[in-house]
């Protein structure tokens, strides 16, 4: 295909294709390698009623009430929703890439930010339902703390679309969605640093090593996951499905509901009970997308060069 055919060719390429695909696979492999630090880190949002205590502590506390396996519960259902996320994001991420380097300009990091909150709106409204499902999913079965909140019982994947539907309504599929929405300044965020960082350490064409990518990635994760962390905590409440809320539906709804939870949360934890959990979340998130950019880097050299490929510059 031609360098030079416009926006189609940006959108529908095998460099954007290879990009999708590298980018997912590197997401599922760090996930596995880390996903216990998930675990934990949703009993911290969703159980408020948990102690906040270190990581390590919380692991082991899990392990020992629920059985070392448990570590992993949901594991098939966050892989798949995080294989589909990643998958549209990068795509969507480089084809965008792709069409603008065509255009006038170098790259800069207004248009990484804002190609990046495009990548995230394209991915929040295709994949949320699966996010809703993988959330219900991973806390099945968990003992929690607060009497509260209520078991739920689904078969697997498929049933849980099945009941939420039947039970809840199409729509709870979306359920967070604005705060996902607002949370597409994550990745975003995330790739910027990440995009500018990289062009940084490459600058007259020095080779970026492994390690090189890995701490850029960890830096990158670290501090978009800290600026959007009271966010993601509504998010997974949100999600899980089971905050009663304040009645009111449609966007303002939406927006008083995560003022509400907001309010709720500095009101029975404290201004830093917003951030309850950030210690597992940062450990999970910095060493998966760190991970997962080595991956993703290493995967899309070598198909590129398998290919005949000319990788797009940065």
């Amino acid at each position: 295909m031609s360098e030079n055919g416009g926006p189609v060719v940006g959108l529908l390429s095998y460099e954007t294709l290879v990009h999708a695909l590298a980018g997912a696979m590197g997401s599922v492999t760090a996930m596995t390698v880390f996903f216990p630090l998930d675990a934990a880190k949703s009993r911290l949002q969703v159980d408020d009623t948990r102690k906040s205590k270190s990581t390590p502590v919380i692991l082991a506390e899990i392990a020992k009430e629920e059985g070392l396996l448990s570590l992993y519960r949901g594991w098939f259902p966050v892989i798949s929703s995080l294989c589909c996320s990643n998958f549209v994001y990068f795509y969507t991420f480089n084809a965008l890439k792709k069409v603008a380097a065509s255009g006038p300009g170098k790259p800069r990091p207004s248009k990484d930010l804002l190609m990046g909150v495009a990548a995230g709106v394209v991915n929040v409204i295709l994949t949320t339902p699966m996010w809703v499902v993988n959330t219900r999913l991973k806390l099945q079965g968990v003992r929690f703390r607060n009497e509260d909140l209520n078991q739920t019982q689904y078969r697997g994947i498929f049933d849980a679309f099945s009941q939420i539907i039947s039970n809840e309504g199409v729509g709870s599929l979306w359920n967070g969605t604005l705060p996902s929405l607002i949370l597409v300044l994550n990745p975003a965020v995330q790739f910027m640093i990440y995009e500018a960082m990289k062009r940084k350490t490459g600058t007259g064409g020095r080779k970026i090593s492994s390690a090189k990518i890995f701490l850029i990635g960890a830096v990158a994760k670290a501090i978009a996951t800290t600026a959007t962390y009271p966010l993601q905590t509504v998010q997974a409440i949100l999600r899980f499905g089971q905050y009663k809320g304040d009645g009111q539906s449609g966007p303002m709804g939406s927006l008083s509901t995560i003022f509400i939870l907001f309010m709720e949360r500095i009101k029975k934890h404290g201004f830093f009970g917003l951030y309850k959990g950030l210690e597992a979340k940062l450990l999970q998130t910095v060493l998966t997308a760190a991970l997962m950019f080595v991956v993703y880097e290493k995967i899309t050299a070598a198909t590129f060069k398998v290919m005949g490929l000319k990788k797009l510059k940065h």
